[in-house]
């Protein structure tokens, strides 16, 4: 349920009712808008809870939240969480721009990408130290390597940097030297991983399972939220079905879905979501057009040579002319990019 408290309360008025909540055997989140206070209420609730906590002259109402989802449901916060690391801002009418390689490759690859991707109006960098992989013969990633080359390339350019956390031990490793942690498709049900980077006051880029519902999407990022950790963008990167033209199949249909189901910002991932570099740019305007609050794609310098996902990726000359096609739509939607 939702405690939502009359407008002004003090620090002590709302710790008084966090302590009243747990009494109950509930879990306490504060949620600060910026009309009102509530806290969110999670848990086994008990008979007559509800009209015990709205006998308080501080509260103003309790509701019972009915999607399964609780901290993450637009029930508990109608006003959308904005993300902001450095000057990369997803939400609220903002769509954040991450660009880069799908690996670290080396010094002068990863440098090069953060230089032009950041002079095309990118303000947050991707790329893979640790790269989960179909096969096992395949190229794995840098590791620490690659991510201090990636702190390296935002000490150069100050773009936020966001890469992928494969394992719960890895979290603190790669939390040192990132911005954003990201949590991949094969990942989004490791629920070990989910409340480890729960733990970690970063912003997470979580990306939705490629056969996953969108209750299983947004319980997963429930696991997150449930942490402490109320800094989650959900991020649509493509699903498996029957066709085969593409990589996966791109719902676009995800985005105005999930602004109305939760207060989290939306990410689409273009790239990913079908495999093939000349269809990214297209699926990138209408995404900004859906209304998502943010954009991840891959850029390389030299895709056919890349070390891996070379066919989705686009050259920085043509990453310079999506940027350009999304700010015209961007306009005209009164959306600001960044």
């Amino acid at each position: 349920m939702i405690v939502v408290m009359k407008p002004h309360p003090t620090p002590e008025m709302i710790q008084t009712m966090v302590e009243r909540v747990e009494k109950m055997g509930l879990k306490a989140h504060v949620i600060e808008g910026t009309e009102r206070t509530v806290i969110a209420a999670v848990g086994d609730e008990r008979d007559g809870g509800r009209e015990a906590l709205e006998s308080y002259e501080e509260v103003e109402k309790v509701m019972p939240i009915l999607a399964p989802y609780k901290i993450a449901s637009s029930e508990t916060k109608p006003e959308p969480t904005v993300i902001r690391v450095r000057d990369l801002v997803m939400g609220g009418g903002n769509v954040g721009v991450i660009a880069g390689p799908c690996s670290v490759e080396s010094e002068e690859q990863i440098m090069e990408s953060a230089r032009k991707v950041k002079a095309a109006g990118a303000t947050g960098l991707r790329g893979g130290a640790f790269k989960p992989r179909t096969s096992p013969y395949a190229f794995q990633g840098m590791k620490e390597d690659g991510l201090k080359l990636l702190a390296a390339a935002r000490d150069e350019t100050g773009l936020a940097v966001v890469t992928e956390v494969m394992t719960p031990h890895h979290v603190e490793l790669v939390a040192k030297y990132t911005d954003v942690l990201q949590i991949g498709a094969r990942n989004m049900q490791n629920y070990h991983l989910l409340q480890a980077v729960g733990e970690i006051r970063k912003p997470v880029l979580l990306k939705r399972g490629a056969s996953a519902t969108m209750d299983e999407f947004l319980l997963a990022a429930e696991y997150i939220l449930d942490q402490g950790n109320q800094e989650v963008a959900l991020c649509e990167r493509g699903i498996r079905s029957f066709e085969a033209h593409t990589r996966f199949t791109l719902p676009l249909a995800t985005v105005p879905y999930l602004r109305q189901r939760t207060h989290l910002p939306v990410v689409i991932d273009p790239s990913h979501g079908t495999g093939i570099a000349s269809l990214v740019p297209p699926m990138c305007t209408a995404a900004v057009a859906a209304g998502a609050d943010g954009l991840i794609i891959e850029v390389h310098p030299d895709p056919k040579n890349a070390m891996s996902d070379g066919a989705q990726s686009l050259t920085p000359e043509a990453f310079e002319k999506v940027m350009l096609r999304c700010r015209k739509v961007a306009d005209a939607l009164d959306y600001k990019m960044s």
